[in-house]
């Protein structure tokens, strides 16, 4: 080598920057143990991050998933109560109402009745009063049709009021004599003849005077004693005399003879 030339340079170091390595040593490799290794210490980091990762996480979301699942179990419900609300609010006020409409039909319905009463009654305000007065004489005894006509024209009710008045009244003549009949036996004795010539007198027909007297199922017999023991509480009378007065009665010679000989013997 001349002294004026420059040695050549060295070879470059290895990549990585690293000097080479020397030939003695390069033949003993020493082995790390397993848990220095980056393939198994980065792996088991992870792993050990995402387990205290999920344990110091899963109550919240467990608490947010519940939270959420609980509006939404409310929101389903709400709706339902609400139109369940709704429809009992909705019947309770139809139930106040129909009691409001019936009652409102009704007064309307008796409002109807009572103008078509007033406006369409056939009868004047005196015959009305001459119907009232009717009735109340009927209340209290019994009358037949022309006897009460009398009895209202005595009021001063005209006659043609009077008859539309016992007309419009109309009870039953027939049970009408009847109940004359028996007041009148309730106060004095009669014969069957005698009693329905009494009701005849009072105006009824004979046909309603008959029927009054034979419904009353009297004794004649009976009511010659009655009759007898009536004139002699007044008079003297031989038998005789008192079977004869009797018979004008209208007794039978039978019913005569057996109510004088209740006291001649």
């Amino acid at each position: 080598m001349n002294a004026g030339t420059l040695p050549p340079p060295p070879p470059p170091p290895p990549s990585g920057g690293q000097p080479a390595a020397n030939p003695a040593t390069s033949q003993v490799k020493v082995e790390r143990p397993w848990w220095k290794k980056k393939r198994f210490v980065i792996p088991g980091a992870l792993v050990v991050l995402l387990i205290v990762a999920a344990a110091f996480s899963s109550p919240e979301e467990d608490e947010v998933e519940t939270g959420v699942a609980g509006q939404d179990s409310s929101a389903e419900q709400e709706p339902d109560q609400n139109t369940s609300s709704d429809q009992e609010s909705e019947g309770d006020a139809a139930e106040q109402e129909a009691p409001a409409t019936t009652t409102t039909v009704a007064e309307a319905a008796t409002t109807t009745t009572s103008t078509t009463t007033t406006t369409a009654s056939p009868y004047t305000f005196e015959q009305q009063q001459a119907i009232g007065s009717a009735e109340d004489y009927l209340r209290f005894t019994s009358f037949s049709r022309s006897g009460l006509i009398g009895q209202l024209e005595y009021e001063g009710f005209s006659t043609a009021d009077a008859t539309v008045a016992v007309d419009a009244v109309a009870p039953d003549w027939f049970a009408q004599a009847a109940a004359s009949a028996e007041d009148y036996l309730d106060f004095s004795a009669f014969s069957r003849s005698g009693l329905i010539g009494q009701l005849e007198f009072e105006g009824f027909s004979t046909a309603e005077a008959e029927f009054g007297v034979d419904s009353l199922d009297a004794d004649w017999f009976e009511q010659a004693v009655l009759s007898a023991a009536s004139y002699l509480e007044f008079s003297s009378f031989s038998r005789s005399g008192l079977i004869g007065q009797l018979e004008y009665e209208g007794f039978t010679r039978a019913e005569a003879t057996f109510g004088a000989d209740a006291f001649f013997g």
